[in-house]
């Protein structure tokens, strides 16, 4: 036995990190502001040397293996999760439930599946070492600690998304492509490069690709899916794993499709081969799209920050008409089929942005009480000294250099240089008016302040006093006003996604049990849970392949939808 397995056998008496080997995270704070400055400099860094840095290429020196899962009856049980690194609590309730020997639905029996697919940005804020050993290793290793001793050893594959690619891709090398330690708990991790395809029982295939945050497919990537394609025929059926669903952020940004069209028109296609499933996480929530030849199914619930469904639109066409793929291939109406949440409650959800935006992100509202508490000494200081020229002057530079700040930031964040995408009229409406907003609280805020005795005192108590007293009022309706912008700009398809990140929902989330019968038809079964769990056990007296963690609270798993056949 190895010093790793032997490792695992031994189970933690209690959730102290020293007894679990990792630590237990919690959700991530997407608005704290050195969070957001860390987060926009590697995305920035990603964006800008991503192709001098790109590790896809030297994968063409590692081995190329096509993978296989072998059957005896024909039947092949596999699971697909996505978007799972993020709090410890939303994690492991999907890993937990994943691990699970059946889970009975409806009456149903669904028994765990052979293989588990992660279908990408396995670590939240960004990749390292330490945040895949906190936020995923460890939750996976906690679920499944060793193989189940009467069903072999699952496999598990993972595809990086962008998140994982924030490092350049080392660490989920690291741990997912490597040589030695080939396993994440009880599951065994085979694949060999960042992409994989597996060969499946009655022709089907299980093609994973790596997008590289939506850059082109690699030279030595293309070569390998051109072996795969070789053995592909008119009677293969593919079901495509990507990075991201570039069906819908197509709507917006048309060139999003143009690498999965061009995969599928030049490799799949000449084969005779049909793709009857893309698969993709990235947006954290459940939608399926269904077209005349194919589901499009959009799984991001492992764990992350909840992304609303209200605004998904109704029918889309693959690829767009607006764009460059549309010449070499036909753009086929794809109609919204199924989503969770569903829309009424994605939109209640929307609502819930004025109590958790301070409260989940106090560092945010800080951030926005020091600034308006400057804004308000610099308005108080050219108010009080009349309209003398020198003094107007002296005061008048640091509050020009606060409003050009507070319009600009604004501005800024209604579409961050960051985010893809055209920057559109409604963008800069919204961002300035929104800025406009922060001035007219600033100078409601000064008018107040002059009225109060502390700005008669003598200096420095006034400062002292803004900060004690002005700065944590501020703040909190501060924070509130953008709560407010937020949800108006929500509704107009414009910071959506700080309106979810700001709450960070932790429930609602889900994953995708699959199953190919024998007569070769593929069931998807897309598994719901409303509340993870908040309270755990360690369990110290369990088998050794056991949960190493046990909820205490009812971890409920439901259908978001009835069962889909893909034939």
């Amino acid at each position: 036995m190895s010093d790793d397995a032997e490792y695992r056998r031994r189970r933690p008496r209690s959730l102290d990190p020293q007894e679990l080997g990792y630590t237990r995270r919690a959700r991530v704070p997407w608005l704290a502001p050195l969070l957001l400055v860390i987060t926009g400099l590697r995305t920035l860094l990603a964006l800008l040397f991503g192709a001098y840095l790109d590790k896809r290429e030297l994968q063409g020196s590692l081995p190329h293996r096509i993978h296989r899962q072998e059957t005896t009856d024909g039947e092949l049980w596999f699971d697909y999760v996505a978007d799972l690194g993020d709090g410890f609590d939303a994690t492991y309730s999907i890993a937990y439930l994943l691990s699970r020997p059946e889970l009975r639905i409806e009456g149903r029996p669904l028994p765990r599946g052979r293989m588990l697919v992660m279908g990408g940005d396995q670590v939240y804020p960004t990749a390292s070492a330490a945040a895949y050993e906190d936020r995923c290793k460890g939750p996976y290793e906690s679920a499944l600690p060793l193989p189940p001793a009467d069903a072999g050893t699952p496999e598990l594959f993972a595809i990086p998304g962008n998140h994982d690619w924030y490092d350049g891709l080392t660490a989920f090398l690291r741990l997912f492509v490597r040589s030695r330690d080939d396993n994440i708990g009880g599951w065994c991790t085979p694949q060999t490069r960042s992409y994989f395809a597996i060969e499946l029982p009655s022709g089907w295939w299980l093609l994973g690709l790596d997008g590289q945050s939506g850059s082109y497919l690699d030279d030595p990537q293309l070569t390998y899916f051109e072996q795969v394609a070789r053995r592909l025929g008119p009677e293969s059926r593919v079901i495509l794993a990507t990075p991201e669903p570039s069906w819908v952020k197509a709507v917006d940004h048309p060139e999003a499709y143009d690498s999965i069209d061009y995969f599928v028109r030049k490799l799949i296609a000449p084969t005779g081969a049909r793709v009857a499933l893309m698969l993709s996480g990235d947006l954290h929530h459940y939608a399926r799209y269904t077209g005349p030849d194919r589901q499009l199914i959009t799984c991001g619930g492992g764990g992350a920050y909840l992304y609303p469904t209200h605004h998904l639109p109704a029918r889309i066409q693959v690829p767009p008409p607006d764009s460059r793929s549309r010449r070499a291939s036909a753009s086929r109406s794809y109609e919204l089929a199924g989503r969770f949440p569903d829309a009424a409650r994605s939109r209640r959800y929307a609502w819930g942005i004025f109590g958790r935006l301070p409260l989940r992100n106090p560092g945010f509202a800080a951030l926005l009480g020091t600034l308006h508490t400057l804004l308000m000494l610099a308005m108080a200081g050219v108010a009080a000294h009349g309209t003398d020229g020198t003094e107007q002057r002296l005061f008048s530079v640091p509050l020009m250099g606060m409003l050009l700040v507070t319009m600009l930031g604004a501005a800024f964040f209604a579409k961050p240089p960051t985010a893809g995408g055209k920057r559109h009229v409604r963008h800069w409406i919204l961002g300035v008016t929104h800025g406009l907003t922060h001035v007219g609280l600033a100078a409601a805020g000064t008018w107040a302040w002059l009225h109060l005795p502390f700005y008669q005192w003598e200096w420095p108590l006034p400062a002292v006093a803004a900060a004690v007293l002005y700065g944590p009022v501020s703040g909190f309706v501060a924070s509130e006003l953008v709560a407010l912008y937020l949800l108006v700009a929500g509704a107009f398809g414009v910071n959506l996604n700080e309106l979810f990140a700001g709450q960070g929902i932790e429930d609602s989330k889900g994953f995708l049990r699959l199953h190919i019968a024998a007569d070769g038809s593929l069931t998807v079964y897309p598994l719901a849970v409303d509340r993870v769990c908040h309270h755990w056990r360690a369990d110290p007296d369990g088998s050794p392949e056991a949960a190493w963690i046990f909820p205490e609270d009812p971890l409920a798993v439901r259908l978001a939808e009835p069962p889909i056949s893909v034939r």
